[in-house]
């Protein structure tokens, strides 16, 4: 017998599926667990803002945040746009002393349609104006090294990963805020990252993930360090 849906059933499915094409920033992601979270009396909390190498960070080394007061807000294959929208809700709405910023390298694959480095670097300058603004101090990170998208054939972003990383270390320095460099540490001879710190050439593994800590480590305590 063939099962025909009932007209509830089709609509809840459409709207479910207009519900989700509509919320381009995915700004239901962190909405509850944000809501549950209460405003932070002396702890330093910082909050990691990010695509899917921040989003499985916390896969790969949960103790890395249980044993700080670290909040992962990545998502997934965003792009700096989208990440600038949910900046006020999963970044400064939470009261952290620092936010720690890795974004980029799917503006630069294309992930939500054509960006160039100067769009890039909007979003970048966006962001980190909007947590000032705000008395959060700015952690800028490095794009990770890539030599190629397994996503995204034909796309050569090793240039203008490097160029974007050339002015967001300028433009930390000049404002004032941490730059922290996880592309020197990770970087071959390919400038992409190597097969025993990732499996597709763009997200860490654990191991990868190790390398990474102790920098960030110690741009959040710089960060932390400075003066208003």
């Amino acid at each position: 017998m063939l099962f025909t849906p009932s007209i509830k059933a089709q609509t809840d499915s459409v709207t479910s599926e207009l519900n989700q094409n509509n919320d381009w920033p995915n700004l239901r992601r962190y909405r509850s667990e944000n809501a549950q979270l209460t405003t932070p009396s002396k702890e330093n909390r910082v909050v990691f803002m990010g695509n899917s190498i921040t989003d499985g960070w916390i896969n790969s080394s949960p103790d890395f945040f249980k044993n700080n007061p670290y909040l992962d807000r990545g998502i997934s294959g965003q792009t700096t746009p989208q990440m600038l929208i949910r900046f006020r809700q999963d970044v400064i709405d939470l009261k952290p002393k620092v936010v720690v910023i890795l974004a980029g390298i799917n503006d630069i694959a294309g992930n939500t349609g054509p960006s160039s480095v100067q769009m890039i670097e909007n979003n970048l300058i966006s962001m980190a104006q909007l947590a000032k603004a705000n008395g959060v101090k700015v952690v800028m990170c490095s794009i990770l090294p890539a030599y190629s998208f397994p996503w995204r054939a034909g796309i050569d972003p090793v240039q203008s990963i490097i160029e974007v990383n050339k002015w967001m270390k300028s433009f930390a320095a000049k404002n004032h805020f941490v730059y922290c460099n996880y592309y020197d540490a990770l970087v071959d001879k390919r400038k992409g990252l190597p097969a025993n710190l990732s499996k597709d050439g763009v997200h860490p593994t654990e191991e990868g993930y190790k390398v990474m800590e102790p920098i960030v480590k110690k741009a959040i305590a710089q960060a932390l360090g400075q003066k208003e």
